[in-house]
């Protein structure tokens, strides 16, 4: 163990251990996708209130009732990846046409027109939805499942999940500016024209970019051998179970799961009072202006204030992303994590004074350290969810990449689906009510920041409290690849062996039938 430990505090990833620049960019294309989703639905999802009129309670439930059943597939779809075998690979199937699918479902998401009743609204967004996450998890689940599998190398997972996350950052400094051009009157004639277009160029984009994965990049186990397995669907769902169960029991992964469930969903839940707090308390005094209506005024002015921020916030995240990866590879993943989340933190107390009527673009103080949350979070955690499939290999001797993936975004997507109803009915409690414009009472807009600031701090400490028990260091991860490789090489020598034995009984057999 010792020398194990020396080794990583002068480990050199090795040449064989590096992923190739282009299969990080495809990669990366991926994961621009797989925010692109998500972040584009969370801005669109808005034109039924704002829009259409629909209660935020029922839009609460048009996105929590999907990710009850997005959930619950995940751990499915991350089983059957793993059991594939293809001569195209494990993942590459599932990718290509997960992503054909959910492009296609969002595209007509919010094909949207008004003059129908709140109830149709209802029921036919919330439909596709239900479509589009299991189309999507097709696509997302073997995709996150294929990064864990790139490399064996403790840092050059960090560095993947870096450049992975770096390439999704874009994403956040276009989809903060949806709201303000679905708005813009000199390209559509209203919000719900507005997102009807922006659908179909989300939704074409998730189509052309998810399949590059499928197409381009290399999976470190395609060739695994085909588990032994009894057939018969009572069969299948007891090894599914049996999977679940051996995953959740799991005690490093289990603390990732719930870290990231805290940290991931109290983001969440707390950002969706941002636009209305920015709309009805930072600019709720906005004046008509010229041909624009005081309620026009409000969303045009918060509208660039949010696009600005969210912009800054993702050059910063890149920034942040960059510095996490760095820094880890200095004083090793656990403490990363505990330095950028309190970091991220800070930023969440500086948000609160940023929230300043007469100096709106105060706000932009907090993007800094903020960039740490999720930019910090998504790099260090899937890293470490890769170095506990090689604990559970040595443990299972078999490869889970799939099934990790799919628990550790089943647990997450509860979470929102929950996030998502208590954001609803959240907005209700504070007394936010649309029918009154301008006109949100001095309590429901302290109430409002109390939630967008508050919730992630509380959680954030949790998580703090969580990862600092977490014990795969990178001296044990090193000490961990090493058993699992040499018993690889000692299963392939005994396969040899048996080969050759089989061999040597086939030649004797064809002797004596010659004799």
């Amino acid at each position: 163990m010792e020398q194990a430990k020396d080794q990583s505090n002068h480990h050199v990833t090795a040449a064989e251990d590096r992923i190739p620049l282009f299969q990080k960019i495809v990669y990366g294309i991926g994961s621009f996708v797989n925010q692109f989703q998500a972040a584009a639905i969370g801005q669109l999802i808005a034109v039924l209130n704002l829009g259409l009129g629909v209660n935020p309670a029922l839009v609460g439930w048009i996105g929590a009732i999907p990710r009850f059943i997005d959930a619950f597939s995940d751990p499915l779809i991350g089983y059957s990846s793993d059991h594939t075998r293809t001569k195209y690979g494990r993942r590459k199937p599932w990718i290509f046409f997960g992503a054909l699918f959910s492009g296609i479902l969002l595209a007509l998401m919010f094909q949207l027109y008004k003059g129908h009743s709140e109830n149709f609204y209802f029921w036919y967004v919330l439909s596709i939805q239900c479509l589009f996450v299991i189309a999507f998890a097709c696509y997302s689940i073997p995709w996150i499942a294929l990064g864990y599998e790139m490399t064996p190398d403790y840092h050059e997972r960090t560095r993947l999940q870096a450049f992975a996350n770096i390439f999704a950052q874009p994403v956040w400094m276009i989809a903060p500016w949806f709201l303000k051009i679905m708005n813009d009157r000199n390209l559509f004639t209203d919000i719900v024209h507005g997102a009807r277009v922006l659908a179909l160029i989300v939704g074409g984009f998730i189509l052309v970019g998810g399949i590059l994965p499928a197409i381009f990049n290399k999976e470190y186990f395609a060739s695994l051998p085909k588990a032994n397995q009894e057939k018969g669907y009572s069969h299948v769902i007891k090894d599914l179970w049996n999977n679940c169960a051996t995953s959740l029991k799991c005690l490093p992964f289990l603390k990732l799961c719930i870290v990231t469930f805290l940290i991931f969903n109290g983001f969440m839940l707390a950002s969706a009072f941002s636009a209305y707090v920015i709309f009805f308390y930072v600019f709720g005094g906005s004046q008509a202006h010229g041909s624009l209506s005081a309620m026009d005024a409000m969303y045009q002015n918060g509208g660039t204030l949010l696009g600005t921020f969210g912009t800054l916030s993702s050059i910063c995240t890149l920034c942040a992303i960059s510095f996490t990866a760095w820094i880890s590879s200095k004083i090793g993943k656990r403490k990363t994590f505990l330095l950028t989340m309190a970091l991220a933190i800070i930023g969440y107390a500086l948000k609160w004074v940023g929230y300043n009527p007469q100096h709106p673009y105060l706000l932009l103080i907090a993007a800094p350290f903020l960039a740490f949350h999720l930019g910090a979070l998504f790099t260090i955690v899937p890293s470490m969810v890769a170095d506990v499939c090689d604990l559970d290999e040595l443990q299972t001797d078999t490869r889970r990449e799939g099934m990790f993936s799919g628990i550790y975004w089943w647990i997450q997507k509860l979470g929102m689906a929950g996030a998502s109803v208590l954001g609803g009915y959240l907005l209700n409690w504070t007394g936010f009510n649309i029918a009154l414009g301008l006109g949100q009472s001095s309590s429901t807009l302290l109430y409002m920041r109390l939630c967008d600031v508050g919730i992630p701090i509380v959680t954030t400490l949790i998580a703090i409290y969580i990862i600092a028990t977490f014990d795969i260091s990178e001296a044990r991860a090193y000490d961990i690849r090493q058993q699992v490789e040499r018993r690889r090489e000692d299963r392939r020598k005994e396969e040899r062996r048996s080969e050759e034995r089989r061999e040597e009984e086939r030649r004797k057999d064809e002797r004596r039938s010659e004799t």
